[in-house]
């Protein structure tokens, strides 16, 4: 089930618990993809929050909304570039995404299975894939005060393996959202602490969302007729001949 995209705007941008999110998952992305200049940055679901870093240096700047999400004009004061589309069907010509994020699309989505053959479909060679998912062992999955409380939350394993099932081979690995969801004054204050500790100790202590990196896997084709084996010699398979010649 798709949040409304009057929620999810109001939560990022009018709530000081959703800037502080927004600004820990942004800097967890840009950290892992600074902008580069000319190419192709796509998002979907709720991503855009994640893009504005991309817009001076993008060739392109796309943000995908899913029809039963809804879609907002982005980002505010220039040019459009959020668009509303099919969940599996998307405006994007193949092998043209040079990054694409996703960030409340794949846990809400209806259809997780079509989704994802769409994300291997439109991105390129060499491009890279970012799933952000809710952690099912974090705080804020168990939180409907978020956005992240809704939907299907993961392990990292779960999710590298629906990603490899779909031909996605994992590259790396982060987490985000340490402190927890609260808007007491305390934890909003101190959140980018907790976020710094909560980097150093990422292996024992879980964070609120799990952000996965990946690539396209591209299966070896099997060069046909090269495998057929001759068991033994062509002249020793021939008949010896039975008396000694005259």
């Amino acid at each position: 089930m798709h949040l409304d995209v009057l929620d999810l705007r109001n939560f990022y941008y009018r709530t000081q618990l959703g800037r502080v999110a927004q600004k820990a998952i942004r800097d967890q992305t840009v950290k892992l993809w600074p902008p580069v200049k000319g190419q192709t940055v796509v998002g979907f679901g709720f991503a855009v929050p994640l893009l504005r870093p991309y817009l001076a240096e993008a060739r392109r700047v796309i943000g995908l909304m899913p029809g039963p999400q809804g879609v907002m004009p982005w980002p505010a004061g220039l040019e459009n570039v959020s668009v509303l589309c099919e969940e599996h069907r998307w405006p994007i010509e193949t092998g043209m995404v040079d990054r694409l994020v996703l960030m409340h699309g794949l846990e809400t989505s209806e259809h997780p299975t079509a989704l994802l053959e769409e994300c291997w479909r439109v991105l390129g060679p060499g491009g890279r894939a970012l799933f952000v998912v809710p952690n099912r062992s974090g705080l804020w999955s168990r939180s409907d005060k978020t956005p992240f409380g809704y939907g299907r939350p993961y392990s990292m394993s779960q999710l590298d393996a629906q990603l490899r099932r779909q031909s996605f081979a994992a590259e790396r690995q982060l987490s985000a959202l340490f402190a927890p969801p609260s808007s007491h004054r305390f934890w909003l204050r101190t959140a980018p602490a907790w976020e710094r500790f909560g980097h150093r100790v990422s292996s024992v202590v879980a964070g609120g969302v799990l952000m996965l990196e990946v690539s396209k896997h591209l299966h070896v084709p099997q060069r046909p007729g090269l495998a057929a084996k001759v068991g033994r010699p062509l002249l020793e398979a021939l008949p010896k001949p039975s008396a000694e010649p005259v």
